[in-house]
């Protein structure tokens, strides 16, 4: 049988950690929206028994380190199934951004595994399974608008966003996430209030909801990638209403109420990075 699934990338409008747990992984507080820019998951299963991976994407790994052979695999042993598993992915979502491309990739091998096999797992089964890949893909088998705590597998949906426009420009450099969590110094970091922004959404205020977005992890990317806050700066004085990086970076996005004003952001930040994209949440 085959599936195609749509695999959307995700942006941060509000990410903080409270603490970090024993072992060391953080708790996040974040509240999270999918935006229309998104990779397409192609799913085979077959009698080989193996997981295989291809990609038009020449930075993607297509063995083990993948995670979405990790979760075809995840998904092959806890239901004890011995069938193989052909995954194609079409990549549309930069890699390495902050933009959750793989945790999305993942997800999608979840959802379309379950269809074809019938296993008859709900979406919070799902996701509280696809934590042991990522603290992201559990956010990303639902792909809308939430808040997301715990370890990543507590998604509280939101409403819908008010209409808004993103600029979306990835910087040619690439961050380790694991290295941004482990500098992080939770005694100095800037804890700010991630419900200000669930009750400016649930008012459908776009005024407040760009008032209240934060990044807490930024100052920590852009110590070593001055790059991030020059594109913030730039989007800020060509109009964008708010600008901030995506989950450890180094993306950075630009909000705009009006679609003539994301083009002129758009436009005119082009000149200084390849990778910008325009697009609106879903």
């Amino acid at each position: 049988m085959e599936i195609i699934e749509k695999a959307p990338a995700k942006i941060n409008l509000a990410l903080d950690t409270p603490y970090k747990h024993k072992d060391g992984e953080p708790e996040w507080n974040m509240v999270m929206t999918s935006i229309d820019i998104a990779d397409y998951v192609r799913i085979v299963d077959n009698n080989s028994g193996k997981i295989t991976v291809q990609s038009d994407s020449l930075f993607l790994p297509e063995d083990h380190r993948n995670l979405a052979y990790q979760a075809a695999d995840l998904i092959k042993n806890k239901f004890n199934i011995h069938l193989g598993v052909e995954i194609t992915i079409r990549k549309n979502i930069p890699v390495s951004a902050g933009l959750g491309g793989g945790s999305s990739d993942a997800a999608a091998v979840l959802r379309g595994l379950n269809k074809i096999w019938n296993l008859k797992m709900s979406l919070e089964d799902l996701a509280n399974l696809s934590l042991e890949l990522d603290s992201d893909v559990p956010y990303c088998i639902f792909s809308k608008t939430a808040k997301v705590s715990g370890r990543g597998a507590n998604i509280n949906p939101l409403h819908k966003l008010p209409s808004m426009y993103f600029v979306i420009v990835k910087p040619q450099v690439s961050i380790s996430t694991p290295q941004i969590i482990r500098k992080i110094n939770y005694k100095s970091i800037e804890h700010k209030n991630v419900n200000n922004l669930v009750q400016s959404i649930y008012q459908n205020d776009y005024t407040e909801i760009v008032n209240n977005m934060f990044n807490v992890l930024e100052p920590i990317s852009a110590e070593k990638h001055h790059e991030i806050y020059k594109i913030k700066m730039k989007m800020l004085n060509y109009g964008a209403d708010s600008a901030q990086m995506s989950g450890t970076g180094p993306t950075v996005f630009g909000v705009c109420k009006t679609e003539q004003s994301a083009k002129h952001v758009f436009n005119s930040i082009r000149g200084f990075c390849s990778e910008v994209y325009l697009v609106h949440s879903l």
